[in-house]
């Protein structure tokens, strides 16, 4: 139990993995692609995600993305480099499917 007091102040990938699994899931779930729902979605994805990592308390300002792609057989390339400090900075990007979409999110959690 004494790693409780580090692992407090410190982005664990594994718990903010499962927060965007649960988000996106609960966003977009069974969903298929629809064009004018995008925007929404990727919204509330942000926003459920922001809400689940506030809820932690832990001492990060956040910064979340969210790409929606159409399964169309298109290639999608991304990339971030971050300049920070590795001992309390992290971040998470998971990668989500189903038959007719990608979502992609990325967490940014730097320590205040």
């Amino acid at each position: 139990m004494g790693d409780d007091g580090t692992e407090e102040n410190q982005f664990v990938v594994d718990d903010v993995s499962n927060i965007i699994k649960e988000s996106i899931e609960s966003t977009i779930g069974g969903n298929s692609y629809v064009h004018t729902k995008v925007n929404l979605w990727t919204n509330s994805v942000v926003e459920a995600c922001l809400a689940s990592l506030t809820k932690l308390q832990k001492p990060f300002k956040y910064i979340v993305t969210c790409v929606i792609m159409q399964k169309n057989g298109a290639g999608l390339h991304t990339s971030s480099s971050c300049y920070w400090d590795n001992s309390t900075d992290g971040s998470c990007t998971v990668r989500w499917e189903n038959k007719t979409m990608y979502c992609i999110v990325s967490v940014f959690g730097l320590a205040i």
